[in-house]
């Protein structure tokens, strides 16, 4: 197991301005966009703020900032406005993928992504379902065609475009990037009403013979290749679970009798969360997947239990609508799901049932 490199002593310019549209913008605003939607507003700053390209290439206008830089700063927007991280960290994905494919797409759209200039979202979690195939994929008229629905889009008005995926009758993944926009083919649902970030806009897309040319390809790879890459990275625990027991801790700390058990838990948090950034950077992903699941349950019942003690320590004012120990302990209860395998569903029910 390698480690991580420990936080420079001066934080990183984009960790200062994730700091201070955490404190600025996103703090003063989360309860009343958890309780409507995120704004237009909120986007707009984050695509001003650079942090979209925390991780682009330098060459397309990106930060190329080291992998310890975007958690920071995952882990800051997450604790501020869980509902404008989720929307935002769809961004990266694409991202990613252009940078590391060469494809006619790169050239068109890898620059704007990574200045911010604009907003990806994804499409193509109901993969993870295979043998089932939620959304079917097939060459037609020199590109191909998706047919099926998308059951979850986050972003829907917010985002530009979108990395949508398809398997075909031969099982590989077909990834295009296309308009994020109802179009002929593509037929939103009204935005979904959730437990939690109802306000990241989520819907379903109906595909009914979405076209994509094929300058639109990404990548295309076999399932098994898809699955090789995809399922240790679904086993890593998200930064965002580190942001929002984080915030959580925070309220505890500041309640009458909570200075102890936020000093306890905050120890706990960070033992986690050195073990699991340790294991997300192991050279060999797939040979450290049980071991990524594991830490991953244990930083669950941690988030929890900050959650939760945010909600105690606040008494019968965190059932109020507005409280944001209530935010914070939703948000918790969603980021248990949030791209959630099979294994890590089996892994995290094992760890319940043994106590």
């Amino acid at each position: 197991m390698t480690s991580t490199p420990p936080l420079p002593s001066t934080p990183h310019p984009l960790v200062t301005r994730a700091q201070r549209l955490a404190r600025e913008l996103l703090v003063p605003n989360a309860e009343r966009v958890d309780q409507q939607e995120v704004p237009a507003s909120h986007i707009a700053a984050v695509k001003r703020s650079g942090l979209l390209g925390v991780s682009a290439p330098e060459e397309y206008g990106g930060a190329d900032a080291p992998v310890t830089v975007a958690r920071e700063s995952a882990e800051i927007l997450a604790g501020a406005c869980c509902s404008t991280w989720f929307v935002q960290t769809q961004h990266h994905t694409p991202v990613k993928l252009l940078a590391t494919y060469d494809s006619p797409v790169r050239a068109r759209l890898l620059r704007p992504l990574a200045t911010g200039e604009l907003l990806a979202g994804i499409a193509y979690a109901h993969v993870r379902a295979f043998p089932r195939v939620p959304v079917r994929a097939a060459a037609d008229r020199g590109g191909w065609r998706f047919e099926g629905k998308v059951p979850w889009y986050t972003g829907w008005g917010l985002n530009d475009v979108m990395l949508l995926a398809g398997v075909t009758d031969t099982a590989e993944v077909v990834f295009v990037v296309v308009g994020a926009r109802e179009q002929p083919g593509m037929r939103p649902s009204a935005p979904m009403r959730l437990a939690a970030l109802s306000a990241a806009r989520t819907v379903s897309l109906e595909l009914d013979g979405l076209w994509a040319p094929q300058e639109s390809v990404v990548l295309r790879a076999s399932q098994e290749e898809f699955a090789l890459v995809d399922l240790p990275r679904a086993a890593n625990t998200s930064p965002a679970v580190f942001g929002v027991a984080a915030a959580a801790l925070d309220l505890v700390a500041r309640a009458r009798e909570g200075d102890e058990p936020a000093r306890s838990l905050r120890a706990r948090l960070d033992q986690v969360r050195r073990e699991a950034y340790a294991l997300a950077d192991h050279p060999v992903p797939h040979e450290t997947v049980p071991e990524r699941l594991a830490v991953k349950t244990r930083a669950y019942d941690v988030m929890r239990a900050a959650t939760t003690a945010a909600i105690v320590a606040g008494g019968g004012r965190s059932m109020a609508l507005d409280s944001r120990a209530q935010r914070l302990a939703r948000e918790g209860m969603f980021l248990l799901v949030q791209g959630q395998t099979a294994d890590a569903r089996r892994a995290h029910l094992g760890a319940l049932a043994s106590g």
